[in-house]
């Protein structure tokens, strides 16, 4: 779903729309009161190329508001040409050109920890920034390299270049305490080496009661955990609803772009969540106002855009050397040429097999069998793969920008039920986008999205010189992959333990260097999807050459719909309301425990589906008639638009006016207006269309099940 859309789940955005504070109006503050400008920050990831813009941006807010901050919620290491050329210190030379006030640490800022220079590019970036860091859950202690850099305080008595647990800065004579906290999840997604990590709770509680007991009442939590990641970790949501004082939350590493700041009132006093997306996308600026008890009362903050901003002419400057060494870089040719894209897309590669990653992972056994012949299988988190490559000539720009971290080759072995085990892991998460997704090579496999997690793997088969075969669990296979992840990275402790346990080399090869070696062997390529990585469901009655059966796969894959038996899909079968209903629920993920409905009708529905259908009711998606819900009638092809729209419009906040007058229907002008504008979304988003050449649509035709299936795969494209 885009940043509109909070993506904790539909109904925490319905709860967290209906805030008690409100936006500021240009109206002067209580006397009293202590208005406070954060711009702010986060996973930039070396996107340097608008940074002069975001110098302007934050110049021209400054002279507006003498109350502003500047802070960076992490992840400023590793993304593109910039860190791989000069390992963060372009980012710190616009970083201190900005005059930030305090940066955390992400997990990408511990990227270079497994090389042979350790850490020593983070503690470079830490000496020469002429602002603290921040981090109240990390321990350098035990790396050497950051001796003398870490003070475990929350003071006043700051100074540039070193780490605090947290700083209090006073602005026109009110305190302001910052602390920072890194997700606890680095050292499995990162290399962490010997730093260490605590929990973030904990942490968060003592930072709080540190700057209560120095009088500090105004709080800001600069954290790099995550707006809604997996709770097995940290995230802000929970950070603001479980520990109370802190005012505001500067958050990162979930790349979440929250248009507007998010509220959270389950203390005594609310909690501002702010996030920018990633990538240096923009800006973020939020403007709070606080009470004499440090309780904020009033807020306002948007994403600014750098479209319409012009360079500033200092920051430019001082970037063009920087700039113009990663030009000269990113236009050296590797030699070869690719006859299609090569799909590096976050969405795809954290979700499936693209055609990238099989290359890389061929480019991996390649390199592996040339130092151990017996290696016939390769894998790759799908997080390491960090951008497409476009159709045509092939640059070393192109190849770095796509593995950024530098990962090394490792060389496992595995026996069959491990590597099961591993293939288990990688669609846990499914069809949720995870960076611990394996894309694979000398094997194909399929598994079942709907089975529990861990037991969805079924068909493995590893290639062999007579073709692919039924995996020997028993066996003993030589497998490529990456020293990240051979070392139990994105969770995988079945490597992790066979890295322990001594099954595991280190040759280490360098991951983009492999990569164009490997290429060069070509004179063009053309990869394609080989069905490495399939998924697989329980329907006998859905043909696989069908047109529907792509779509029913979809909605199937992401928990949508059911059988009508445990085997069986009935394509052709009339969509019910209810079942319209339930597949809205479970698509926006909308709350539905504790719900009930005011239809009269339900009767002895399942409980379940009461729920579903209360949950619906109460988001405005369905009104029903007299009081009735209707639900075993055949949901019409208008009705299902209808409902879609409002999907769309309570994602949006604002009303779908389409146009009518571009439709090519001509059986819909007994419509009302707000069927016909819902006609109007589904034609005009490409969810569905007509017969008949595309010149009926259709209103009052029930819809199939197999129907449904493409109009809601549509649709989850539009809202995702």
């Amino acid at each position: 779903m885009n940043g509109k859309w909070v993506k904790a789940s539909a109904s925490a955005a319905l709860a967290l729309a209906l805030f008690s504070i409100q936006a500021p109006d240009n109206a002067k503050a209580a006397e009293g009161d202590f208005e406070l400008t954060v711009l702010h920050t986060n996973d930039t990831h070396a996107s340097l190329k608008d940074a002069p813009k975001r110098a302007t941006l934050v110049k021209q807010i400054r002279a507006e508001n003498e109350n502003a901050l500047l802070l960076d919620a992490g992840d400023v290491f590793s993304g593109t040409l910039y860190f791989n050329a000069f390992a963060g210190q372009a980012d710190l030379e616009m970083m201190n050109y900005m005059q930030y006030d305090a940066m955390t640490f992400g997990n990408h800022e511990f990227d270079l920890g497994a090389s042979e220079e350790g850490h020593q590019a983070l503690a470079d970036f830490i000496k020469g920034a002429e602002f603290p860091l921040v981090s109240a859950n990390i321990d350098f202690s035990n790396d050497e390299k950051f001796e003398g850099l870490q003070n475990k305080e929350y003071t006043a008595e700051y100074e540039d270049g070193k780490i605090y647990n947290g700083i209090v800065k006073e602005i026109e004579g009110e305190k302001v305490g910052i602390f920072g906290l890194t997700t606890e999840e680095t050292p499995t997604i990162s290399s962490t080496g010997d730093v260490e990590f605590s929990e973030y709770v904990e942490a968060a509680e003592e930072a709080v009661a540190a700057f209560e007991e120095q009088g500090v009442n105004k709080i800001i939590a600069l954290t790099h955990i995550g707006y809604d990641d997996s709770l097995a970790w940290d995230n802000d949501l929970e950070l603001a609803e479980t520990v109370e004082g802190i005012d505001i939350i500067v958050g990162g590493h979930t790349h979440t772009a929250l248009d507007e700041p998010v509220v959270v009132e389950g203390g005594e006093e609310p909690t501002v969540i702010v996030q920018t997306g990633g990538n240096n996308s923009s800006l973020g600026q939020l403007n709070v106002t606080f009470d004499e008890n440090g309780a904020v009362t009033s807020h306002g903050g948007e994403l600014l855009a750098y479209d319409e901003v012009e360079a500033d002419e200092g920051a430019a400057e001082l970037l063009a050397p920087y700039t113009a060494k990663v030009e000269e870089m990113s236009k050296e040719s590797i030699g070869v040429s690719t006859e299609v894209a090569l799909n590096g897309e976050r969405e795809f590669v954290r979700t499936g097999e693209t055609n990238l990653g099989n290359l890389i992972t061929d480019g991996m056994v390649a390199t592996a069998q040339k130092i151990n012949p017996d290696v016939t299988m390769a894998v790759t988190n799908g997080g390491g793969i960090r951008a497409s490559i476009d159709e045509g000539d092939i640059t070393l720009g192109e190849v770095q920008t796509v593995m950024p971290f530098g990962n090394a080759l490792a060389i496992m072995e595995l026996t069959g039920a491990e590597i099961r085990e591993a293939l288990e892991t990688s669609v846990s998460a499914y069809p949720t986008a995870s960076g611990g997704f394996l894309h694979v090579s000398g094997l194909k496999f399929n598994f079942d999205p709907q089975a529990e997690a861990g037991d969805r793997v079924r068909d493995i088969l590893a290639e062999t010189e007579d073709g692919f075969t039924p995996i020997d669990e028993e066996a003993t296979y030589y497998v490529a992959s990456n020293t990240f992840t051979a070392k139990g990275g994105d969770g995988y402790d079945v490597f992790k333990a066979a890295y322990e346990d001594g099954r595991v080399s280190e040759p280490g090869n360098v991951d983009y260097e492999m990569f164009i070696d490997y290429l060069t062997g070509f004179e063009s390529i053309n990869p394609e999807l080989e069905g490495r990585i399939l998924t697989t469901n329980p329907f006998t009655d859905i043909d696989a050459d069908n047109e529907f059966t792509p779509f029913i796969q979809n909605v199937y894959d992401v928990g949508l719909v059911k059988g009508t038996t445990p085997t069986t899909y009935s394509p052709n079968k009339i969509l019910s309301r209810t079942q319209a209903v339930s597949m809205i629920v479970r698509a926006l993920g909308l709350e539905t425990e504790g719900k009930t409905s005011s239809f009269k009708d339900l009767g002895n529905m399942a409980e379940e589906t009461k729920a579903e259908v209360a949950a619906a009711e109460e988001a405005g998606i369905v009104i029903g008639s007299n009081g009735n819900f209707m639900p075993n009638e055949q949901v019409k092809r208008a009705q299902l638009a209808l409902m879609l729209k409002r999907v769309y419009e309570l994602q949006e906040e604002a009303e779908y006016d389409g146009d009518a007058a571009d439709l090519p229907f001509t059986d819909i002008s007994g419509s009302d207006e707000e069927t016909i504008d819902a006609i109007a979304f589904l034609y005009e988003q490409d969810i569905a269309d007509g017969s008949e050449n595309g010149t009926k649509f259709r209103p009052l035709d029930g819809t199939s099940r197999a129907q449904a299936a493409k109009i809601y795969s549509n649709f989850l494209k539009v809202i995702k």
